[in-house]
């Protein structure tokens, strides 16, 4: 795949294929791609005007850039979950239920257990479980964000992409972030981007290196931080450049 903003090429012939219920962290110096190929995986480029791409990017043998492909349903297939938290200013209950809302579903009963399970999910419930009707924008940093991967579950994704999802947060509430990631990965397939070495090595499987819009290593996490292939690779992760 190649990706374009107007005239600048941002992705140069990536070639990436993520594992299934497994955590792929993306990791690069700022600017170098990752993010942009972290939204093209559920088409959050399309609100940008003046951008295009060439190849394909296949969910299960099928081209997500088809002309016949409704983009909603997609995005509820690839859940996002962005850098900065961002809860709607509604209550609590109603953050997670918005999807389900959105697509009609009526059925009380129905809402009611999603949102409970989609909270314990996000190892939230416990917290929030005697407060569902205050407003989310009460919650703190760390409990924004995992209420946005409640919302992002509620849609009953197969995919969730996550854009530095602790980046914001502090040590305490970055170590439940990460718990929880380890946790979704048994259902759920994840790609992170993230700056952070030491959180790729502990939550992931698998590592991609991206530089200047181009893919120069993949492979298995344990592998590519201790042994890497490529001299590029070797020295972003000893911090000789990024």
């Amino acid at each position: 795949m190649n990706f374009f903003y107007g005239s600048h090429q941002a992705l140069f012939d990536i070639n990436l294929k993520i594992p299934e219920r497994a955590v792929t962290a993306l990791i690069g110096p700022s600017g170098c791609g990752k993010s942009t190929y972290l939204r093209a995986l559920n088409r959050m480029n399309d609100i940008i005007e003046g951008t295009r791409h060439t190849g394909d990017v296949l969910l299960d043998s099928q081209d997500i850039y088809a002309p016949r492909i409704d983009v909603v349903a997609l995005r509820k297939r690839v859940g996002m979950v962005f850098q900065k938290s961002t809860p709607f200013p509604k209550s609590i209950f109603e953050n997670v239920a918005y999807g389900m809302r959105i697509a009609g579903i009526r059925n009380r009963s129905f809402v009611q257990e999603t949102v409970e399970r989609c909270l314990q999910q996000a190892a939230l419930w416990n917290e929030v479980k005697d407060r569902l009707k205050d407003s989310a924008m009460a919650l703190s940093g760390g409990q924004q964000q995992r209420l946005c991967i409640a919302r992002a579950l509620a849609t009953n994704p197969e995919v969730l992409l996550m854009d530095e999802p602790a980046s914001a947060l502090d040590p305490a509430s970055t170590a439940r972030i990460e718990d929880l990631i380890i946790e979704l990965k048994q259902n759920y397939t994840i790609v992170i981007v993230t700056h952070n070495m030491q959180q790729a090595a502990r939550i992931s499987e698998w590592t991609a290196f991206f530089c200047q819009g181009r893919l120069v290593e993949v492979g298995l996490t344990k592998q590519l931080f201790f042994k890497p292939r490529e001299k590029e690779t070797e020295d972003y992760i000893t911090g000789r450049f990024g």
